[in-house]
């Protein structure tokens, strides 16, 4: 007891944090074992929850991607030399993410950003940025560039994770915050990232869903985990997945455990717990040039001071036989047809005026344009209205010039799941990426370490 009374003693509440869950640490491996362990692990566990409390800590802040100023459009996280990457890195790779995102508001700004490690659920973890970063938690932004002979002035930021400034050490979830004028609460977005330290191998495959009531609609997911490296004690404990569909995180499955443990061979072979609708391909449009419509637009006109895309009317889909084409998956590229040397400072902006004739209104939630070109969030800013007149919905986006993917989605009131299929209806012969993520935290551990990471592909057959 006498060491447990010194430990709260000579810290101040600021590191009181991690001493604490040290200490719990020492208990539980055995380091420091008597008689009276049980009652030092609970008080320990009380001053946890006070100094936590005291540091304001009890309510872990939960970090997705978002946009905070309406002036902030465009915004893009990839590997370096891919634009339709995923952003992960490899723990201790040269590889690079960079950040672009381009601010409308046509002043340079004073913009920094911080990485916060998180949780598997996205929740900040319980360590010290100066334990998982190596450098300086908060940087400026350096790299912008004004825009240049276009119609909508802006300025296009970019940052490359690592650099000399700030490079993650820890393996995980992160959450790369941008804000302004030196200040954490001014939040300008959030986007997230992934650091892989590959200890696992994950296999899997997607087929026609083995129990499916509704004809061909679902999709099924199968993998396996091959771990011949880590000492799992408990792996339904120790080893948490996560398996997405298109990037999407709001159907994310999240609470799987292993079917069978055999050997090191973890087997997630389910009939029902594994399913997604398999919706259907993404539609698109081309809005690389300004000269001329390209594909699914009708028509381009410009109304001083701004362009204006018009696509063409969409229909609903639910009801109509599957087709196959290639597309994106939902993502977008940023890029010019017309005579410019730099797609970042050079493509302009143009109104997208989209339109989805209905019969009639739809009551008890919302009709959302998603994909990354609202980053996969259904949200007001992209939340259709009804036009009395039109007899459907309409939209207008300000987007930059490229080559986009989109769908239309319905969100009941009070639902978190974005749901395509009434609209787009649901095939599984859709081609989809899945992204299959393995956390593992074994009982001394305060993070979630990233060991695996694979993406898969419906349309290829192992």
């Amino acid at each position: 007891m006498k060491d447990v009374y010194r430990l709260f003693l000579w810290h101040p509440v600021c590191n009181l944090q991690d001493r604490v869950l040290s200490y719990q640490v020492r208990l539980i491996s055995g380091i420091i074992m008597n008689q009276k362990t049980t009652l030092c692990f609970a008080l320990l566990n009380v001053f946890l929850f006070l100094s936590l409390w005291a540091s304001g800590k009890t309510d872990k802040y939960y970090y997705q991607n978002s946009v905070y100023q309406e002036e902030i459009k465009s915004v893009q996280l990839y590997r370096v030399g891919n634009e339709l990457s995923y952003p992960i890195l490899e723990l201790g790779s040269d590889a690079k993410l960079i950040l672009k995102f381009d601010d409308l508001s046509a002043d340079i700004k004073d913009y920094s950003y911080t990485l916060i490690h998180c949780d598997v659920n996205w929740n900040e973890s319980f360590v010290q940025q100066s334990e998982y970063i190596s450098g300086f938690p908060d940087n400026q932004i350096r790299d912008y560039g004004m825009s240049n002979n276009t119609t909508v002035k802006y300025v296009n930021y970019q940052l490359q994770i690592p650099n000399e400034d700030c490079t993650p050490k820890f393996s995980g979830n992160y959450a790369l915050v941008v804000f302004a004028d030196n200040n954490r609460e001014n939040l300008v977005l959030i986007q997230r990232f992934y650091v892989v330290e590959p200890k696992v191998r994950i296999e899997g495959l997607v087929k026609k869903a083995t129990f499916d009531p509704f004809n061909g609609e679902n999709q099924e997911v199968d993998f396996k985990i091959y771990n011949e490296q880590l000492k799992l004690l408990n792996p339904t404990e120790e080893i948490k997945v996560v398996l997405m569909q298109n990037r999407r995180w709001d159907n994310a499955i999240r609470d799987l455990k292993p079917s069978f443990i055999h050997d090191n061979v973890l087997d997630y072979d389910y009939n029902k717990e594994n399913v997604f609708s398999g919706g259907n391909e993404f539609r698109y449009f081309d809005i690389r040039t300004i000269r001329h419509p390209g594909e699914n637009v009708s028509e381009v006109k410009f109304f001083r001071p701004y362009y204006h895309a018009t696509l063409l009317p969409d229909a609903i889909r639910a009801n109509k036989i599957y087709s196959s084409y290639k597309e994106m998956n939902g993502n977008f590229v940023i890029e010019s047809q017309d005579r410019v040397t730099d797609y970042d400072t050079e493509c302009d902006y143009e109104f997208v005026h989209f339109y989805l004739p209905m019969p009639s209104q739809l009551v008890g939630g919302t009709v959302n344009v998603f994909g990354a070109l609202t980053g996969w969030n259904a949200n007001k800013a992209n939340e259709m209205k009804w036009n009395f007149d039109r007899a459907g919905y309409d939209l207008t986006l300000m987007l930059k010039q490229g080559y986009y993917n989109y769908e239309y989605v319905y969100v009941p009131e009070g639902a978190k799941i974005a749901d395509p299929v009434n609209l787009e209806g649901s095939f599984f012969l859709t081609e989809n990426d899945y992204q299959i993520f393995a956390y593992y935290r074994d009982l001394s551990s305060r993070y979630d370490r990233l060991i695996g990471f694979v993406t898969i592909n419906s349309a290829i057959k192992n």
